[in-house]
This record gives C-alpha cells, sequence and structure tokens, in this order.
C-alpha cells in the first residue's frame, strides 16, 4: 500500500448524477472551494460535453485558482474531448466501455475497435498537454485478459493513470483485490480504484483495492451517486487514516461542514445512521453507553467527534440513564438533587414507553 493515498473528489460529477440532483454552476464552484480547502487530490468538476451548464461550471472551477486538480470527464471521442479541453481542465478523465455486454449489445463494436478507440483517444489528449486519466467502463465485468490488454494499451498511449470501476457494484471485497493485484502486475502507472455502492459494499471495495496496490480512490462526500451512489469519501478517509494508519490529504476536522453543504446544495438527506455524518453517528441514549461515555468516550466510540468536525450528543429517552439526563440538565445549568433526577429520569421513561421522542425541551420542561 502507498503511503499517502489520494483523493479524487467525483461528487460533482458522478455524485451530480444522483436522481434529481442538479447544480447551477455557481453551486459548483462554491462546493469546488470548500472541496478544495478539504484537501482532496482531484476534482472531477463535470462532464462538460453534457450542457453548456456543465462547460461554464468547469471553466469557473478551472479558472478558481484552486490547488486541487482539476479534472473534466470525456468519452473516448474526439469531439467530447476537445468539448473538454476548451475548458482548460487541468487533467482529462477518459472512459469508455469494454465488458462484452456493453461493446456487443450496446456499442455493437470488436473488442479490437474498442483498443484502437482507446490508444487514439488518450494519445489525442497527451498531445494537447493535459494530464489523462482512463477509467474501461465497466471493469468488473470485463474478461480478465483483455482487461489487462486494455490497461497496457493506455499506458502505451500514455495515460498517466488507470481506473477500474465497478460500474454497476458487483464486486466483492476479496475479488476486487484480485483483480487489482493482476492489473498492477501489467501496469506501471498509478491504478484507481472507482466504486459503486449497488450491495453496500464500495466502501469495503475501495479498501480492498487500496490493499492491492491501487494509490487512488474515486469517492463523493456522503457517498452520493447514481442508483445507490458511490464510495463516501467520509468513510474511506477515516478508515484509511484510524483503521490502516494511511495518510491523506484531507483534513478531517472539515468532513463534517462540507457533507452539510452538500446535503444542503442537492436536498439529499442522510439516514440518521450514517457513518461519520449521519445525525444519530456520535449519539447515545442507552444508559450504559452514556455513563461509559461520559466517563471515558473511547468506552463506547471509535474516535472523537471534534476528528471529524462533530460533537457528542446524550439524547434522552426510555433508554436513558441518570448519566445522561444529569448531563443534558447540567449543559443548560440545572444541576438536580438524587432525588430529583430520580423523578425527572421516571417520567422522561414514561414518555419513552408511550413512543413518544423525548427531546431536550422535554427534559427540561420536566425539571422545571
Amino acid at each position: 500500500m502507498s503511503e499517502v493515498i489520494r483523493i479524487f473528489d467525483t461528487t460533482l460529477r458522478d455524485g451530480e448524477q444522483t436522481p434529481g440532483v442538479s447544480l447551477t454552476p455557481e453551486q459548483k464552484l462554491e462546493l469546488a472551494i470548500q472541496l478544495d480547502k478539504l484537501g482532496v487530490d482531484v476534482i472531477e468538476a463535470g462532464f462538460p460535453a453534457a450542457s453548456e451548464g456543465e462547460r461554464t461550471a468547469v471553466k469557473m472551477i478551472a479558472e478558481a485558482g484552486l490547488k486541487a486538480e482539476v479534472c473534466a470527464l470525456a468519452r473516448a471521442d474526439n469531439r467530447d474531448i476537445e468539448i473538454a479541453m476548451s475548458v482548460e481542465p487541468n487533467s482529462l478523465h477518459v472512459f469508455f466501455s469494454t465488458s462484452d455486454v456493453h461493446l456487443q449489445n450496446v456499442l455493437k463494436i470488436s473488442r479490437e475497435e474498442a483498443l484502437e478507440r482507446i490508444a487514439e483517444s488518450i494519445s489525442y489528449v497527451k498531445e494537447h498537454g493535459f494530464i489523462c486519466e482512463f477509467s474501461p467502463m465497466d471493469a468488473t465485468r470485463t474478461d480478465l485478459e483483455y482487461l489487462k490488454k486494455v490497461c497496457i494499451v493506455a499506458e502505451e498511449a500514455g495515460a498517466d493513470r488507470v481506473d477500474i470501476p465497478d460500474t454497476v457494484g458487483i464486486m466483492t471485497p476479496r475479488k476486487m483485490h484480485e483483480l487489482i493485484s493482476e492489473i498492477r502486475k501489467v501496469v506501471k502507472i498509478p491504478i484507481s480504484v472507482h466504486c459503486h455502492n449497488d450491495f453496500g459494499l464500495a466502501v469495503a471495495n475501495t479498501l480492498a483495492g487500496i490493499e492491492a496496490g491501487a494509490q487512488q480512490a474515486h469517492v463523493t462526500i456522503n457517498g452520493i451517486g447514481e442508483r445507490a451512489g458511490n464510495a463516501a469519501l467520509e468513510e474511506v478517509v477515516m478508515a484509511l487514516n484510524l483503521l490502516y494508519g494511511k495518510k491523506t490529504n484531507v483534513d478531517t476536522r472539515k468532513i463534517y461542514a462540507v457533507s452539510q453543504m452538500v446535503r444542503r446544495l442537492t436536498g439529499i438527506q442522510l439516514q440518521p445512521h450514517k457513518p461519520i455524518v449521519g445525525d444519530n453517528a456520535f449519539a447515545h441514549e442507552s444508559g450504559i453507553h452514556v455513563k461509559g461515555v461520559v466517563i471515558d468516550p473511547s468506552a463506547f466510540e471509535p474516535f472523537k467527534p471534534e476528528l471529524v468536525g462533530r460533537i457528542r450528543k446524550i439524547v434522552a429517552g426510555k433508554h436513558a440513564g441518570r448519566h445522561g439526563i444529569k448531563t443534558i440538565l447540567e449543559e443548560s445549568g440545572l444541576k438536580p438533587t438524587e432525588e430529583q433526577l430520580a423523578e425527572i429520569l421516571r417520567r422522561v421513561k414514561e414518555l419513552g414507553d408511550k413512543g413518544k421522542t423525548v427531546t431536550d425541551t422535554d427534559v427540561l420542561a420536566i425539571a422545571r
């Protein structure tokens, strides 16, 4: 594994392909500036050939003077590539289908024709002086020997990086590890992984690919993206940092703020139990858990919430205990006697048993 893993953020491209999401150029620029402050290495700003608005957005981001590499998506087609180059990004992410289901049923071309298109397009990008990352679309359903040939052709044509996309999210961690290990045998250029979450394995597959030697992860904030979404930046980065001991250039303290911005701009809400950034990620109700975190937070938290720009939350409810209710009250400046605390706790549990959500306001009202 590389010591520093590069983070390729595609929130503005693959993330925006979430059904129902459409960002204005100004919103995309606003988000790109925050992603740059977050510390991602690459910002995939959009797909210039898709619309005039996309061209405007990518150009605005490319001209914003960001530290991150600004990347534009293009099909392996000279028209697409010319449009992408016209907005002057730092790099182009060129893709072409390689699985038989795509080549035979959708594009209706041979494997050899595909290789020619791939080599031609990458060469065209490099002739114009741009960094080029190439993706064999539907790589994980592509015949392995042919996929190896595709990657060799891409490298020989001048590609700076090759990305292995799990386009329909059908990999398992073991298979992803094996696949990246095989690709590493035939190319010397850096390998990226781009995983979709159709079976809930995008983050696990991304980490498995990195374990096998991939040096860059394609991710989105909050895991947004087509269908079931993409590998979530916050989960991949925190797992790399804390479980693998690997560095990224991401300032983790800014993760929650950027997550909230994406939530606001896209209108896509998160399930409360979403790891890292969900409303309940650092919330505790159970009396046993609350007592533990009040005495020593590491008892029931894998890391401090402040590490990702969050704070711990003690919640009232029928599972609450004395420590939790006492903490809620003391944070509001109230110091009940033991007898008062017992009565407040009894009434809180009574409300919870009736199926009611107990808020901090309820606790304070009971106390008063």
